[in-house]
């Protein structure tokens, strides 16, 4: 198995660990799973980035590498569901829209047919992302004693209840045009890798 695939494996084996320790409620293990998922993140662009520089692209990877993506993801905002700062219906959602964008994608590729990625497509991804990382900082700076109980009203401001259920709202709603868009721009195609 080539290095950007075992990267990938990697990716995956570490995204339950991250779960478990996000949610042990012990403030120690929390601040670990930062470390878990920011290593888990950091795999995702150096596999990619390695597969596109010395050719080491493989159709196990171009299977498992999206597959990866979507399972640290799709992981880390049912944690925070989990936790009490998502709402669940948004986070699946997104997730049921991801997993059959990704299901589609990956059974394209493996017909042959070449799907288009729209620019809005990559700036959901980047909203996400973002917003997940913003919301799993803050969440992991509270579990520090110091920082709780010095900054608590900072604490409050960040994680202000209206401001994360607004924003992930206008996130989701636009995770579900993008989905959409997808659909009506690849639809040719899509039928084509279907029916093919």
């Amino acid at each position: 198995m080539i290095l950007p695939n075992q990267l990938t494996v990697l990716r995956i084996i570490l995204t339950p660990l991250f779960f478990f320790l996000f949610l042990s409620g012990e403030p120690f293990l929390i601040q670990i799973s930062a470390a878990v998922y920011i290593v888990a993140a950091i795999t995702d662009w150096y596999d990619g980035w390695l597969a596109r520089k010395f050719n080491y692209i493989t159709e196990w990877g171009k299977f498992l590498d999206p597959l990866a993506d979507k399972i640290l993801t799709s992981t880390a905002f049912l944690a925070l569901v989990l936790v009490g700062i998502l709402e669940l219906w948004m986070v699946l959602l997104i997730i049921s829209r991801d997993i059959i964008i990704t299901g589609l994608r990956v059974w394209a590729d493996y017909k042959k047919i070449s799907f288009s990625t729209s620019k809005s497509a990559k700036w959901k991804t980047f909203f996400q992302m973002a917003f997940q990382y913003y919301l799993l900082l803050v969440f992991t700076l509270q579990s520090f004693d110091s920082f709780h109980k010095e900054y608590k009203w900072l604490s409050e401001l960040l994680l202000n209840h209206e401001f994360i259920y607004y924003t992930m709202l206008v996130i989701t709603i636009f995770t579900f045009y993008t989905g959409l868009t997808y659909f009506i721009s690849n639809w040719s195609l899509i039928k084509k890798a279907i029916g093919k």
